[in-house]
């Protein structure tokens, strides 16, 4: 079932492969910076033989020539060194979108029969997406190859990319899920950091009251809301393998209540919540629009990135009334179909050597996956408190819409958070609703 619902979804996205039509050689959302940094392109031979070089794509959700963000720049650096490095041998080519359109026209490449050689994806149900229908390709033979997986700070690290015992992705680094807060807005407004729930209301209520936004968040981003309501679930004791396997329902009043918090805080966000997307409420917190953010440390790049200044009053707690923290890494596939599997493999490598994992953490925020050495002293303040808090926490768990059986199931979790956002479906109808999609779709 699950192999159909992915070939089904790859058709119905083949209706947009013509507007992508070419993407493997640039499109007008590529990055060619790289290419026109090595010299080298598709005709070019190597100095000591006749052999073509070998052109390989990577596709990412953000644009590279575009974009401020220092996570993304330095995955720009890593492109350029990769082809300079490898001029006249290898030279990839970037293919660049957003965050939400993403997904999308990688699968409108997939079923076009153009898959990138090396693209970027979350691990859980979007990573099996790919791994079911043999679209990744198992990296086993190249981590073991010049001991190249001693270099990653354990195994652990590959648990959530590890399917029937061999590896299908490559973690690039760890983020955790944090609050983010203004020191100085909560000073002036006598609030402190919350410890619990009625405590984060308690700041929310002290916020507004010396006329600050409480809390800026994304609803047009759908993800961003039910970051807040996994949090919230975590804090109620859901149990999703539970709710999965059927001795656990979504009516036993936990969603409910959930629901009912995620209204009681929705009265402190911005105003244009519903329609602003993630790009836009983080904006709203660095430049120093609301008091609060409640995002993956990855956006520490993005902040640094926009306004430097902003560091010195950023400060950083966990999401109160929960003892363990959302975590997750960006990994990158490798095609199963790639002609130049060398090639792509030595790119995915390049994203973990020294140079780019000491970069992720002292210019991008980022906990490194490897075991190279970085000087905390040049890293962002945020990391420290970021790293604080991921010491102190219990454990870690995923995000809630790529810990549920499938991508369709977590796709309609973050919808209906929204939905109750929005007023258009109540609490008790949420949970129903929740229950019966599982019914159907995910337990046997």
């Amino acid at each position: 079932m699950k192999k159909i619902r992915l070939l089904a979804t790859l058709m119905s996205a083949a209706m947009f492969a013509t507007t992508l039509a070419g993407c493997s050689n640039g499109t007008s959302g590529s990055d060619d910076s790289s290419s026109s940094n090595s010299g080298s392109n598709s005709s070019a031979t190597t100095n000591n033989s006749s052999e073509k070089v070998q052109e390989i794509t990577w596709m990412f959700w953000d644009d590279l020539n575009a974009t401020e963000d220092l996570i993304s720049l330095g995955y720009k650096e890593t492109i350029e060194r990769f082809n300079n490095d490898y001029k006249g041998k290898y030279h990839v080519t970037p293919i660049t979108t957003s965050l939400e359109e993403y997904y999308n026209k990688l699968n409108a490449l997939v079923a076009a029969n153009e898959t990138p050689d090396v693209f970027i994806v979350s691990p859980g149900p979007q990573l099996t997406d790919y791994v079911a229908p043999g679209i990744a390709a198992p990296l086993d033979e190249y981590l073991n190859k010049d001991g190249w997986k001693e270099t990653f700070t354990s195994d652990a690290v590959f648990t959530q990319q590890t399917y029937d015992g061999k590896i299908y992705a490559v973690p690039l680094n760890t983020a955790a899920a944090c609050c983010f807060y203004n020191t100085e807005m909560f000073k002036d407004a006598g609030a402190s950091v919350p410890t619990n729930w009625d405590e984060m209301i308690d700041a929310c209520e002290k916020l507004e009251n010396a006329g600050y936004t409480p809390v800026t968040i994304s609803a047009g981003t759908a993800w961003c809301l039910s970051m807040v309501a996994g949090y919230l679930c975590e804090a109620e004791g859901v149990d999703l393998p539970k709710l999965a396997d059927g001795s656990a329902s979504w009516e036993d009043g936990k969603l409910e209540n959930v629901c009912n918090k995620l209204i009681q805080f929705s009265k402190y966000f911005q105003r244009s919540a519903a329609g602003d997307t993630n790009d836009v409420a983080t904006a709203n917190f660095y430049n120093e629009e609301a008091a609060i953010l409640i995002q993956g440390s990855w956006v520490i790049a993005q902040m640094n990135g926009a306004n430097a200044d902003f560091e010195s009053k950023c400060g950083v707690f966990q999401f109160p009334g929960v003892e363990r923290i959302i975590a997750k890494s960006d990994s990158l596939c490798m095609s199963s179909s790639t002609k130049y599997p060398e090639a792509s493999a030595a790119l995915i490598k390049y994203f973990t050597d020294d140079t780019a994992q000491k970069y992720t953490a002292e210019k991008g925020g980022k906990i490194p996956v490897t075991k190279v050495k970085y000087d905390p002293e040049v890293a962002p303040k945020q990391l420290s408190y970021v790293m604080d808090v991921f010491g102190k926490a219990k454990g870690t768990f995923g995000f809630y819409n790529e810990s549920m059986p499938t991508t369709e199931t977590g796709a309609h979790f973050d919808d209906t958070m929204v939905a109750v956002f929005l007023g258009d479906m109540k609490p008790a109808d949420a949970a129903k609703d929740m229950e019966e999609f599982y019914k159907a779709n995910c337990r046997k």
